[in-house]
């Protein structure tokens, strides 16, 4: 009976993980990291981005994603959408070839890899004559040109990777053909670009490493006109009117030649060298010229710049980083129309150019915006953001965004069909050059909403007169500097490590490097003030010690003007400026509270009083005096001595990076690596006055019949502090002062570091937020029964009562394998077959990647799931949860992977792309109207009976009765 009555329960409690549990890593947010290669298909209306790690990423429309991952841990190094279809081709840099297809499945579109290939050549044959260089997918959509670095181009069939061994082009073949006098003088070279005539399929042309074109028949198999450059090819293109190609030049310049039935002469028709006899790549357009580099190595050597010419106008856009490869949009169904938008993938991020309006003003992206256009130094989730805040930082956003195009998104390929999301949710990440990025979270793409920037409420190194993004007046090149990706911090104390937004109030908190705490409230108009520095001696006058590490930030005693948005209205200062480490916003109370490695304190930004202040500094521990810049800080002052008034080259960049490295790896100093078994700490370890966590609970402290606001304080070395506040009635709280008493102090036996602290209520449910009832957005807690406190180490979870803080329960996590508790939240998880019924649980994130959900109050583990690896320590260390069983971590430095945990809260791509119906094109035999696959066609009586792969025959039907291209190719 007994082991009946077990299983009963053990199948009761997986149906009810079935319904509240399910892991789920849903998205990448943000820009791709090392991108490589870079496609565009204009009738699909795709972008599609590889990476130095094998991912392949396509974009459309916002919301329009799809994500693949090759076996291979080899870099893309072209990507090629197959004309007319919902196929694409991508080369490694492992020579393999690869066939994507977007393929219908249950009304949605889903990215699979459908083939792969390697060419091989002739037994005995070096790997040269095989290596790819040059790829051309066929209109036809059914064949692909490769051309290598042996000078031989292999024809394929696709999307079988058949080589049609008659059809391939040898260099023989080539060099028979080409006059005797100018293979005398040079050897071709490797196939450098390969080009189709755009008004006869049948011709290509070759353009080989050495200068030589040769334009091609495909049909007849013959060379049928040669072009005998003499300087080293970079680029090709053929006009769209198939009369001139153009080429470009490693000297600099770029050559017009005139398309006929003979060869031209050694003199090309014409050339031009826009900035002299320099490197340069070139593709072109129509009305538009467009070319990278090009720029003379002396001067601009460390420029990153793409030249557009029109008319009159010449600019040459200054990128922030290295530019990967670009495309032209044009107007027009058959996208043969005007250029009216220039798309460009620098390493760092995405820029796109409106053309079509004056001075060529950028388009803000929808997405892949570059997240860390400074790095990241901390993030913040805040779900359910109330209507009329969200649109008041929306409103501060777009004032900020007037120097942007007017014009919508170009990129529009593919249906989101995704459900709009259920509510407002904010990402905020805290960054190394003291802004704060508010991020639409909502939905599939994070957003830019609105940024702040705390810089000027400090004096800092950084040069007025140092205008780097705008180039002297009558200046050639005409540079104009472009993109957001700027790594550089002038000062880093400026970095942002804590972030707490009150979304009831608008007051926002955000803590800095040097012990800087601003609080900050959300002003509608711009306003002029100055903002006074409150000094917190957390060390409170102890006898010797001596801070080693950076100065503090001199504030400004001049008036600051405002813009609108999130304004600074009182500053905290500690001495000695360590980290900030752990910060908390009541704003009913009107109360902060923030840690650092010294101790912490409490501030009422109400009245600009400094209410509490507890040192919690260890005698022994010195390690804590000497600040985590103290190493770096030398190195980097002479960075920005040194490189100030230069282009801040990909070298800096390095270097900036590395500083980072190292800065994060000393603030984690205090993150032990993993251990075989639990032991007691010792008291002397290094950091253990480090203030880990700070809770506000309105609770029972003195007695089980007297609640009373309170704060809760967690260090490193495993002590709970508890103080009792007296807050004032509300007709005094301005004028009487708030006071805290000690009331409590808990000293863990094993000294495990504290990372969280949870008050349970009568009901055994967590406290709800400040002012949280107030909005009629929970229940009032329970104040009946007794209060719980759950205090959350590294090691174990343990409930104690209260007031009498006595143990009542406890969790270790692991005494094996030496898991480690690294994050922790409080998450609601609503049930996916009942409405009404839903559980609050802890989610935890362990130092082995694993993330946990433990049940509240009875503390018992409910799921397990892996999520990061757990040699990512960054990632570890970035993630942050939300209020609804969703996660956020960094797995790269510009993109978030994005998790869930709950099975009614996942936001995820669900979109289709459908087959672009194109007559006139053989490719329509293989294409798949509406994204359906055709399994079988039959002709039966005069009529064609077809079956798709999900069955959809209505839609087909339908199709075939309105007329459609795609039933005419069957039909003939």
């Amino acid at each position: 009976m007994k082991r009946f009555r077990r299983h009963g329960q053990e199948s009761q409690r997986d149906r009810l993980k079935q319904e509240l549990f399910q892991f789920n890593k849903a998205i990448e947010h943000g820009f791709p990291h090392q991108p490589s290669a870079l496609g565009y298909s204009p009738s699909l209306q795709l972008l599609a981005i590889g990476t130095r790690s094998g991912a392949i990423k396509l974009y459309g429309a916002p919301g329009v994603e799809f994500m693949g991952l090759h076996d291979e841990n080899a870099a893309v190094t072209q990507v090629h959408f197959m004309p007319h279809q919902v196929e694409l081709v991508t080369l490694l840099d492992d020579n393999s070839l690869h066939m994507w297809t977007l393929r219908g499945h249950k009304g949605l579109s889903e990215l699979l890899e459908i083939g792969r290939f390697t060419l091989t050549g002739p037994p005995g044959a070096p790997p040269s004559v095989t290596r790819v260089t040059a790829v051309l997918a066929h209109t036809s959509g059914e064949l692909l040109l490769l051309g290598t670095e042996g000078g031989h181009v292999f024809i394929v069939e696709v999307p079988g990777f058949r080589e049609l061994e008659e059809r391939n082009i040898s260099l023989d073949q080539v060099a028979a053909s080409v006059p005797d006098d100018y293979i005398g003088r040079r050897n071709l070279e490797h196939v450098e670009a390969l080009q189709e005539n755009p008004i006869n399929p049948n011709q290509v042309v070759i353009g080989y490493g050495r200068g030589l074109m040769v334009i091609w028949d495909l049909e007849k198999r013959c060379a049928i006109q040669h072009i005998p450059a003499t300087q080293q090819l970079e680029s090709v293109w053929w006009t769209e009117d198939g009369s001139y190609i153009l080429s470009s030049h490693s000297d600099g310049s770029y050559c017009r030649w005139m398309v006929g039935g003979e060869d031209v002469n050694d003199e090309e028709e014409k050339s031009d060298i826009p900035y002299g006899h320099f490197p340069c790549k070139l593709p072109s357009v129509k009305v538009v010229l467009a070319f990278s580099g090009g720029m003379p190595r002396a001067s601009y050597g460390d420029r990153h710049c793409i030249t557009v010419i029109h008319s009159k106008t010449h600019v040459a856009l200054d990128f922030t980083s290295r530019i990967i490869d670009f495309f032209v949009i044009r107007d027009g169904l058959q996208h043969t129309g005007d250029p009216s938008a220039l798309v460009v993938l620098v390493e760092e991020e995405l820029v796109v150019i409106d053309l079509q309006t004056d001075c060529w003003p950028v388009i803000q992206t929808p997405y892949l915006v570059p997240l860390h256009s400074s790095a990241i130094t901390c993030s913040h989730h805040v779900s359910a953001i109330p209507l009329k805040l969200w649109e008041r930082v929306i409103a501060a956003g777009e004032l900020q965004n007037t120097h942007y195009s007017k014009k919508p998104w170009p990129i529009t390929g593919g249906q989101n069909l995704a459900p709009d999301p259920p509510q407002r949710d904010l990402l905020l990440t805290g960054h190394e050059d003291g802004t704060v990025h508010f991020w639409d979270a909502s939905g599939v793409c994070l957003y830019p909403l609105y940024k702040l920037s705390t810089a000027g409420v400090f004096h800092t190194d950084a040069d007025p007169n140092d205008n780097m993004n705008q180039g002297a007046e009558g200046e050639w090149p005409p540079f104009r500097k472009v993109g957001c990706f700027d790594p550089y911090s002038d000062d880093p104390r400026l970095g942002i490590q804590k972030i707490h937004l009150c979304k009831y109030s608008g007051y926002l908190t955000v803590a800095g490097t040097a012990g800087q705490i601003l609080v900050l409230e959300l002003n509608d108009e711009a306003a002029e003030q100055t903002v006074e520095a409150k000094v917190v001696d957390l060390l409170q006058g102890q006898e010797g010690f001596r801070w080693k590490g950076h100065t503090r930030l001199d504030v400004r005693e001049e008036p600051v003007l405002f813009p609108p948005g999130f304004q600074p209205f009182a500053l905290v200062q500690c001495q000695p400026p360590a980290v900030v480490t752990a910060l908390t916003l009541h704003s009913e109370w009107k109360l902060v509270a923030f840690g650092t490695s010294h101790g912490f304190g409490l501030y009422d930004y109400q009245q600009k009083n400094t209410v509490l202040i507890k040192c919690t500094l260890n005698p022994s521990d010195q390690l804590a005096m000497e600040g985590p810049l103290s190493r770096v800080k030398s190195i980097k002052k002479s960075l920005r001595q040194s490189f100030r008034r230069i282009r801040r080259s990909r070298v800096v960049s390095g270097l900036q990076e590395a500083n980072a490295r190292l800065e994060a790896e000393l603030a984690e100093m205090e993150l032990a690596p993993v251990q075989r078994k639990i032991e007691a700490r010792s008291s002397d370890d290094s950091f253990t006055g480090l203030v880990r966590t700070l809770y506000f609970a309105d609770t029972f402290l003195s007695d089980s019949s007297h609640n009373t606001p309170s704060l809760w304080a967690g260090t490193n070395g495993g002590c709970v502090f508890a103080y009792m506040l007296r807050l004032p009635p509300v007709e005094h709280r301005a004028d009487e002062p708030v006071t805290a008493q000690p009331a409590k102090e808990i000293q863990l036996m094993h000294r495990a570091p504290v990372v969280g602290i949870v008050v349970l209520d009568g009901h055994g449910a967590p406290l709800p937020e400040p002012l949280e009832v107030a909005h009629d957005l929970a229940r009032s807690p329970d104040m009946q029964g007794s209060h719980q406190l759950l205090v959350i180490s590294e090691e174990q979870f343990k409930v104690f009562t209260l007031p009498k803080v006595s143990a009542k329960m406890k969790l270790k996590l692991t005494a094996v394998d030496g898991s480690r508790v690294r994050r922790v939240g409080v998450a609601w998880f609503c049930s996916s077959r009942t409405e009404d019924y839903g559980e609050s649980g802890l989610v935890v994130l362990t130092n082995q990647g694993d993330v946990h959900v433990v049940s509240l109050p009875h503390v018992k583990m409910q799921v397990q799931y892996p999520c990061i690896r757990r040699e990512d320590v960054s990632g570890i260390a970035s993630c942050v949860f939300t209020k609804h069983g969703q996660g956020f971590y960094l797995i790269s430095p510009s993109e978030f992977e994005r998790f869930s945990l709950s099975t009614c809260y996942l936001v995820e791509p669900r979109c289709l792309v459908e087959a672009p119906l194109h007559s006139g094109s053989s490719s329509q035999r293989r294409s798949q109207p509406d994204g359906f696959k055709l399994l079988t066609v039959t002709h039966r009586l005069g009529f064609f009976f077809l079956e798709a792969e999900d069955h959809n025959v209505f839609r087909l039907f339908k199709m075939y009765r309105e007329g459609s291209d795609v039933f005419d190719s069957i039909k003939s």
